[in-house]
């Protein structure tokens, strides 16, 4: 099936896999050819699959030995969860067999990874920065590579790590086969492909931006005070299911948490200022249904592959449309039905509007009337208006008062400027 060999098959068997998807049914016989791939599809379709499998097919089939510090293929990944998670993919696809797949991610210990590196390994898949860490400490080997996977690779863009892909990429072995994939198309896509990417086949199952069609989508219109309550309510309706909640900040996260365990709520936080190892066990816990809401910032959308996850609740809007769609692809995975319900204040109107437009749809409205937008107020930096009047002389009163105290500071700044690099 699918050009795929026996021992594979029987290894996608026993995970508990039986029946390709539309994103596998394309992509793998192209990526088995050879191929550069450009994928696009929803959350949620198999796309750790469909290029995983190629890649292992690939491995068995030209078996050699591994050299110290080595890598033969090498899958990129925005975040520490969804690294995590395709890793656990793929050794359920190599298991009983002789490949050794690898993680790195920050947040652990870099001498561990060092260590585990020694001995090379077939599949690694990393972080940027991480992975970047170790190059700098000769610790990992590139060049030997012939398989680069960039997962997710919208976020990359998002996140900034376009810059440490400049790089990753020319690290890596020539001639090597190059696969993107994503579930949204940011104009930046196709620059990303014409520059890492050689005459890619595009595969694309779904329009960019469209959420999984077994999502159901509906939000609600409420001033920002009655959302806790609102929550709560809806909560309360489904106490057995697995929810997943986002915030917009890692402080909104970690409050909201709180606040709902005090309310009795089986719950748990993951965010930026969470240690891994307690990003880890929260999402274990969740997993295993021990907590039955996970409350997260958008560091989660990528990485949670949790096919028992019932609904999915935007708390806040993200500022990023992109994000929603991703945030709402944790639910109705693995051909599962799920529910996305979102609140929508008078502050974030603008982001609902932003979030539509991407994905061609209005969103059913559950209740509430949508309102006129209303700028969220943000804290003025430098202690307030006054303060900045008397930093640019305002009012009319002349250099005396507004520029003079100004001057030394730049003699300062002229004179830092003058000194050598240490």
């Amino acid at each position: 099936m699918l050009g795929l060999s026996p021992t594979l098959l029987a290894a996608v068997k026993s995970a508990g896999y039986d029946t390709p998807t539309p994103i596998q049914n394309q992509a793998i016989p192209l990526a088995l050819a050879g191929h550069d791939i450009m994928g696009l599809a929803q959350t949620g379709t198999g796309k750790t699959a469909a290029f995983g499998l190629p890649l292992v097919e690939h491995l068995l089939t030209h078996q050699g030995k591994r050299e110290p510090k080595s890598v033969k293929a090498l899958v990129l990944a925005p975040t520490r969860e969804l690294t995590n998670q395709i890793a656990e993919n793929l050794r359920a696809y190599v298991k009983g067999s002789h490949l050794r797949v690898g993680t790195v991610v920050g947040g652990q210990s870099i001498n561990v990874q060092m260590r585990f590196l020694e001995r090379g390994t077939d599949i690694l898949v990393a972080t940027p920065g991480r992975l970047i860490d170790l190059m700098d400490r000769r610790a990992v080997r590139l060049d030997l590579a012939q398989f680069l996977v960039l997962d997710e690779a919208d976020q990359m863009l998002d996140l900034g790590f376009i810059h440490a892909l400049r790089r990753i990429a020319p690290a890596l072995g020539t001639p090597r086969q190059t696969m993107l994939f994503s579930a949204t198309m940011p104009k930046q896509m196709e620059e990303l492909s014409r520059t890492y990417l050689t005459n890619p086949r595009k595969v694309q199952v779904s329009p960019p931006g469209k959420a999984a069609d077994k999502v159901t989508q509906c939000i609600h219109f409420i001033a920002k005070s009655e959302k806790p309550a609102l929550l709560r309510e809806l909560l309360r309706r489904h106490p057995d299911t697995l929810s997943l909640v986002f915030s917009r900040t890692k402080h909104g996260a970690e409050k909201l948490m709180k606040g709902l365990v005090a309310d009795g709520f089986d719950a748990a936080s993951i965010h930026g200022n969470k240690s891994q190892g307690q990003r880890d066990r929260a999402i274990k816990a969740f997993k295993d249904g021990q907590v039955k809401i996970l409350v997260a910032t958008d560091v989660a959308a990528r990485g949670i592959d949790i096919p028992d996850v019932r609904t999915v609740y935007n708390y806040d809007l993200p500022d990023v449309p992109d994000n929603y769609v991703h945030r709402i692809g944790r639910t109705a995975r693995a051909g599962k039905d799920g529910e996305a319900i979102a609140f929508c204040c008078a502050e974030e109107v603008d982001q609902l509007k932003d979030i539509e437009k991407v994905m061609k749809i209005s969103i059913p409205v559950a209740s509430g009337r949508r309102p006129e937008p209303v700028k969220e107020d943000k804290p003025k930096r430098g202690g307030g208006g006054g303060q900045r009047r008397r930093r640019s002389g305002g009012g009319g009163h002349g250099q005396s008062q507004g520029q003079a105290p100004a001057k030394p500071r730049q003699a300062r700044r002229n004179k830092q400027r003058r000194k050598p690099a240490a």
